[in-house]
């Protein structure tokens, strides 16, 4: 049985770059997804804590913490959520597939198009549940 219901996926980004935040939110905004952005993975924990989100989108390097241990936290305490990142370093993107293999890595600079055909793929993957 296929769920009818219209409530579109709730996208939570944490992007410490103010434009490419600004870009992002609207992408996906334009694409059909309901989006809350913070500028630091530190504002983003209460936000999974306290609300559900279907996808965390996070930049990988952001001051206080990074985008690897935000995805750690998720995992903890909103496992339901999946974890996609976004970079501009190839290195960073190699330690964040090791840590968080589960997790898709999107290298700056990229099309919006690339972006949102990403998440769109994000949320027809059935979720695997950590053992």
């Amino acid at each position: 049985m296929a769920m009818t219901t219209n409530i579109p996926p709730r996208i939570l980004l944490a992007e410490d770059e103010e434009a490419m935040r600004t870009y992002l939110e609207r992408a996906l905004t334009n694409a059909g997804y309901e989006v809350k952005s913070v500028d630091r993975g530190t504002e983003a924990v209460p936000l999974l804590e306290n609300e559900d989100f279907d996808l965390l989108l996070s930049d990988i390097v952001m001051p206080e913490m990074d985008g690897i241990e935000l995805a750690q936290r998720c995992s903890e305490v909103s496992p339901r959520t999946k974890v996609m990142f976004i970079t501009g370093f190839a290195a960073v993107s190699l330690r964040a597939s090791r840590e968080q293999p589960q997790a898709k890595v999107l290298s700056k600079p990229f099309h919006l198009r690339d972006l949102v055909l990403e998440v769109e793929r994000a949320f027809e993957e059935p979720h695997q549940a950590s053992i």
